[in-house]
């Protein structure tokens, strides 16, 4: 009898050593038989992490290089005083046309001021395109318009919310260097809301033109901030970052997770 259970005592420490020995500990009360492989747990994958130091690293550099201040300072309101001036560089054709309407507007022409406040950078957007050798960035930002005249009484306050969507390439130069450079840069269609915040005016047709004229000046406005700032920052990214997301975008290997 004492052979016995000496036999099963011994064993019992043999399984125990041989799962250890393996990498794998063994939770008390179980056995693991001999011979039998224990899975172990996969790393995990180096790439994961790439899409979020990324954007990190997108978002800090337009904070850094003061896209906030710009938002804020953005000359609006000599835009709208100019009457469709094109040494803006951003009106013309149709906008110039709206902009001499608006211009026209004797409650128009009486505007004091417009001020831009909270300037917002909120969380950036990534996606990978199908083929998986390009990256698109949504930068989404947000700001709010004071707009004060002397017959309204009070100001006018306005919510701006717009997306700019930002492509992003892998290139290798001729002596063999890797870069990300900027392809397309434009607003998203569609993603331009204007919102009257302190409910209705007795010149809700002041509002509406100036809703109007914003809707048509605002995205090209701020994309042709936005846009130099995206492609100073992707030459001055981390060269290890950059190296690792151009080898993966050039071989045309998914590492932006879809949620």
């Amino acid at each position: 009898m004492f052979l016995v259970g000496s036999l099963v005592v011994l064993c019992g420490l043999l399984t125990q050593s041989t799962a250890q020995l393996a990498g794998v500990p063994v939770p008390l009360g179980q056995d693991v038989p001999l011979g039998q492989d224990v899975p172990l747990p996969l790393p995990p994958n180096p790439t994961q992490h790439l899409a979020g130091s990324f954007t990190n690293a997108v978002s800090g550099g337009l904070k850094s290089k003061g896209l906030l201040s710009i938002l804020e300072n953005l000359p609006l309101l000599n835009i709208l005083k100019s009457g469709g001036d094109t040494s803006h560089g951003l009106v013309g054709g149709l906008v110039g046309g709206l902009l001499e309407k608006l211009t026209s507007l004797p409650l128009l022409n009486d505007i004091l001021d417009i001020k831009i406040t909270d300037p917002q950078l909120l969380e950036l957007g990534l996606v990978q395109s199908p083929d998986g050798h390009r990256l698109y960035v949504t930068i989404p930002l947000g700001l709010k318009l004071k707009v004060k005249t002397p017959v309204v009484g009070s100001l006018l306050e306005l919510a701006v919310k717009l997306n700019i969507t930002v492509e992003v390439l892998a290139v290798r130069d001729n002596q063999g260097r890797v870069h990300l450079v900027l392809g397309d840069c434009t607003h998203s269609p569609g993603s331009l809301q204007i919102i009257l915040l302190n409910g209705d005016t007795p010149l809700q047709s002041l509002v509406d033109s100036l809703i109007e004229i914003l809707t048509k000046v605002l995205p090209d406005l701020i994309q042709g901030k936005v846009c130099p700032l995206i492609n100073g920052i992707l030459s001055q990214l981390d060269v290890t970052l950059v190296h690792d997301i151009v080898e993966l975008l050039i071989h045309g290997v998914e590492f932006v997770i879809k949620i």
